[in-house]
């Protein structure tokens, strides 16, 4: 996955910085999700700010409890967690695949769909990637680009909330419920909480748009 270097202040909510904020969490949830988190970008969680910008922020809860979580892990016991959740040899205790919760079965119609809406908006799965484009690190880094990107022919609200609709929202809660009812999860139950809230503010802010 591309770098996206993390901003250490809690994600604001303030007109002015949502964009910037929200593109900054899809790349972070991309980044932690994708594989073992580097100890850089751990070290820069851990020292994140925790207060929000204005005090009782619907993501101030989950973010702190999430920052907290890092805190109390070593690096170590982290990519432990995540290999023990997600990774193995064989079925994972926990799919990180879209197609799973959609359909029931890996690579599957629901990978089909999402590759020509990709290629509808000019993207394509780069070789390097190892995994399948319905990963979740892989739709949060596309939605990264449809908020972030310079193209404002692809990279725009209409497209964020088509995509988010059709490829995140039908199956981003259940596997958010999967991580966080897990007993092997500690660090990666807060992950689940937090990104579970931040889908929840996304999905009720495109819901105002229509």
């Amino acid at each position: 996955m591309p770098e996206n270097p993390m901003n250490t202040a809690m994600p604001s909510s303030s007109a002015m910085d949502e964009e910037t904020a929200r593109a900054e969490i899809y790349g972070l949830l991309a980044q932690l999700f994708y594989q073992v988190p580097e100890p850089a970008l751990l070290a820069q969680l851990r020292v994140a700010v925790t207060d929000a910008p204005v005090a009782g922020g619907f993501l101030e809860e989950p973010w702190r409890e999430l920052v907290s979580a890092a805190r109390a892990g070593s690096d170590a016991a982290i990519a432990n967690e995540y290999n023990a959740l997600f990774g193995g040899v064989g079925k994972p205790e926990v799919y990180l695949y879209g197609s799973h919760y959609m359909s029931g079965f890996l690579n599957d119609k629901p990978v089909a769909r999402l590759r020509e809406d990709l290629a509808a908006l000019g993207l394509v799965r780069d070789d390097a990637m190892s995994e399948t484009e319905d990963h979740l690190a892989c739709i949060c880094e596309v939605m990264r680009y449809l908020i972030a990107g310079d193209d404002v022919a692809v990279a725009n609200l209409t497209h964020q909330r088509e995509f988010f609709a059709q490829h995140l929202q039908p199956w981003a809660q259940n596997l958010t419920d999967a991580i966080a009812q897990h007993p092997k999860a500690s660090f990666y139950r807060s992950l689940a909480q937090f990104t579970h809230a931040f889908m929840a503010i996304e999905a009720q802010g495109f819901d105002l748009l229509t």
